[in-house]
């Protein structure tokens, strides 16, 4: 591996900071830029610089600064999800980098990016496409990752299940499926995607390994670690698209409500679609063609949560 000078973005998130650690291990070196007042680590093995990365010229001022990298890799996304956040950071804010990374001499974006974008019915997923087609035309070597749920994701229920309560199945429980993978397996993934030459120019789906695994699947994993009789309660997903619908109603008149019926559409779209491959020929998810990586389990990553060795960072949304 050849040492490269990498100007990084989303560094103080959960997948940032695992993938700033794996670039470290990788020996490159590290410019982060994120906004001021953000805790930051690793002061001593990264660079941080400070700015408003939704403004072009303090992006070029406070962050590139007139200098060489070769390589702008971005965990970077937006908080929550809706559309005014979405369109200024996951859209805006990384063409805003790309242009400013283009002066700089970069010739390859790393983006992280999400498996959910193959079939797009929210605004956060529109804009993350909008980006990629951007990135792709851009005529600069791209990697966009796509990985499938992650394990905070998937560890909402866990508190509710260890004090005796029932966990919770839109449908059946079988409605979805997913390959979730964990911060340090993605992050050496994205590392190694540095360094790699044939995973330029590349849409790049992942998952973690082992199985997809089904909603109804994880609770029985979490009453089996907890040695507890399964107990699940069924929630339709009509109920859902009722709150939807009232949220909506609301919303016209409440911009707190209408925030809320965003959330909630953004619950559905998890609840419902796998975190799998799209197979646009045989119009189904695939998880034999969902690619695999990492050795952490889910399954390891309840055992070290319930042992209290690792906490639930839930992040923004916690998915069934």
């Amino acid at each position: 591996m050849t040492s490269k000078r990498i100007f990084m973005l989303g560094a103080t998130g959960t997948i940032g900071r695992a993938t700033r650690a794996a670039l470290l291990r990788h020996g490159h070196e590290l410019v982060c830029f994120t906004r001021q007042g953000a805790k930051v680590e690793d002061e001593s093995a990264c660079q941080w610089r400070f700015g408003d990365v939704t403004d072009t010229r303090a992006l070029q001022r406070d962050g590139f600064r007139g200098e060489k990298f070769e390589i702008l890799l971005s965990c970077m996304a937006s908080r929550t999800g809706s559309a005014k956040d979405a369109w200024a950071i996951d859209y805006q804010a990384q063409l805003n980098a790309l242009e400013c990374a283009r002066s700089s001499g970069v010739t390859h974006m790393v983006l992280l990016s999400a498996i959910c974008v193959q079939r797009p019915k929210l605004p956060f997923q529109h804009a993350k496409l909008a980006f990629e087609a951007k990135l792709i035309a851009s005529g600069m070597d791209y990697s966009i990752v796509r990985p499938t749920a992650f394990f905070k994701s998937l560890s909402g229920q866990i508190q509710r299940v260890q004090s005796g309560k029932a966990f919770l199945l839109f449908g059946d429980g079988n409605l979805t499926a997913c390959k979730p993978i964990s911060d340090d397996d993605l992050a050496e993934y994205l590392a190694d995607t540095v360094d790699l030459p044939e995973r330029r120019n590349s849409i790049l789906p992942i998952g973690g390994p082992g199985p997809a695994v089904t909603p109804r699947e994880q609770g029985m994993l979490l009453f089996s670690l907890l040695q507890q009789e399964p107990r699940f309660r069924h929630v339709p997903v009509a109920l859902m698209d009722m709150i939807i619908g009232s949220l909506t109603a609301v919303g016209k008149l409440v911009p707190a409500a209408a925030a809320k019926a965003e959330l909630a559409r953004i619950g559905r779209y998890y609840a419902t679609e796998s975190m799998l491959l799209w197979d646009p020929v045989l119009g189904e998810y695939t998880a034999d063609a969902t690619p695999s990586t990492g050795q952490e389990t889910l399954a390891h990553h309840y055992t070290r949560i319930l042992a209290g060795e690792r906490s639930a960072d839930l992040g923004d949304h916690a998915v069934f």
